[in-house]
């Protein structure tokens, strides 16, 4: 189970939000210097968002995705605002590993296939929720689509990953939701990549041991919990490899 510290960026700087709300959140400062501690404590991959993209679409932090992409020795996977073919390959291309579509997915489904026939591997989707319902621009817009109805719509998409968010625990700290990701697990072909309410080893253990239709997480987002340092994240990190 691959550990990916979350870096959300809004006006340039590194910031959690609690529950998706742009009202609740809280500020750490220079993303770079953030993501710098992250590769130089061990973190293999980086979970980058641009919130500002994600809500309205224009691409404000995209040249700091691309610098953390450039300067920093993880695998950058970015989210926020890919709404086009060029969003893509203007990531993937400037040195991002992986992009996430999560609005485009649900309104465009037709992108989702085209690029991941361009960029096999390279893409993935990413569902963010509240009880089952899916959530776009920015967590703002409830879709009235349920999660379960995506996931059959992409599995037969060639996705490196399919990215599953409950906002409601998001920066709360309140542990994963267990039964709605073995659900997640169990309709899912793809790597499926667990977010929210990550707070301690211990969620990461019930994480790693989590199993459904045979099949165990690839992956886990954590943010508020590392950034806050109520986690390390060489115990995170060791969590994560024992799982292996």
């Amino acid at each position: 189970m691959e550990l990916y510290p979350a870096i959300d960026l809004q006006g340039g700087e590194a910031v959690r939000l609690t529950q998706g709300d742009f009202a609740r959140r809280t500020g750490y400062g220079d993303p770079l210097v953030l993501a710098r501690r992250y590769a130089a404590a061990g973190a293999r991959w980086l979970h980058v968002v641009d919130l500002d993209a994600a809500r309205t679409g224009a691409p404000a932090n995209r040249p700091t995705v691309l610098a953390i992409a450039a300067e920093v020795p993880a695998a950058v996977q970015a989210g926020g605002g890919v709404r086009s073919v060029a969003d893509a390959a203007e990531l993937l291309e400037g040195g991002v590993a992986r992009v996430v579509l999560g609005t485009a997915a649900v309104r465009q489904p037709e992108l989702v296939g085209e690029l991941a026939g361009r960029y096999p591997g390279r893409v993935a989707v990413g569902l963010d929720h509240r009880a089952g319902v899916v959530a776009t621009s920015g967590w703002e817009d409830d879709t009235g689509v349920h999660l379960g109805e995506v996931l059959e719509r992409v599995g037969e998409v060639d996705l490196g990953a399919v990215v599953v968010t409950d906002i409601g625990r998001d920066g709360t700290l309140r542990g994963p939701d267990l039964s709605g990701l073995a659900a997640a697990l169990a309709a899912c072909p793809h790597p499926l990549i667990a977010s929210g309410g990550v707070r301690s080893v211990a969620d990461l253990a019930r994480l790693a041991a989590l199993e459904a239709g045979g099949r165990r997480l690839a992956g886990v987002i954590v943010g508020k919990a590392l950034a806050d340092g109520a986690l390390d994240l060489h115990e995170a990190l060791a969590a994560c490899a024992a799982s292996g």
